[in-house]
C-alpha cells in the first residue's frame, strides 16, 4: 500500500552507503495540520533507498512538495531484547508549484500522452476512431 504527504522540505542529508551494495539517503518534511483553529506541526523523516537516493535532488530547502512512499517494518532481536523500526520509505517526490499544481520531481514520472491532458506539443492522438 502506498501513502502520500504534503508539506515543506527542511532538511535533506548526504547518501550514506550502508553496506557494499545498499544506501539510503534521508530528508524531513514539515507538515502543518490546522485542529480547531489551532495550527499544529509535526516533522516526519523519510529515507531513500538505492537507486531513489537522487530524487531528492530536484528539490530545494523551503520548497512545498508531495512525497509518495511504503511503510516498511522490521523485528529486530538483540541479547533477547525485541524491537521493531519503522521506515517511510520514499520513491516519488512532486515540487508543488506557486499556482498549486504539481511538477514531477523524479524520473519515473511520464507526461500523459492524449490530447486531453498532455502539456507536452509532441503527444500524439493514435486512437483509431
Amino acid at each position: 500500500m502506498s501513502y502520500e504527504l504534503t508539506g515543506k522540505l527542511v532538511a535533506k542529508y548526504d547518501i550514506v552507503q550502508r553496506t557494499e551494495t545498499f544506501k539510503t539517503r534521508e530528508f524531513a518534511v514539515e507538515k502543518t495540520d490546522d485542529i480547531n483553529g489551532r495550527t499544529i506541526l509535526n516533522y516526519v523523516k523519510f529515507q531513500c533507498v538505492q537507486d531513489k537516493t537522487a530524487i531528492i535532488d530536484r528539490v530545494n530547502i523551503g520548497d512545498d512538495i508531495k512525497v509518495y512512499f511504503n511503510i516498511k517494518g522490521s523485528k529486530w532481536e538483540k541479547n533477547g531484547v525485541t524491537n521493531y523500526i519503522t521506515n517511510l520509505d520514499a520513491w516519488r517526490i512532486e515540487q508543488i508549484l506557486q499556482n498549486g499544481s504539481t511538477g514531477a520531481a523524479d524520473n519515473d514520472y511520464m507526461e500523459p500522452l492524449d490530447t486531453f491532458s498532455a502539456t507536452a506539443p509532441d503527444a500524439v492522438d493514435d486512437l483509431p476512431f
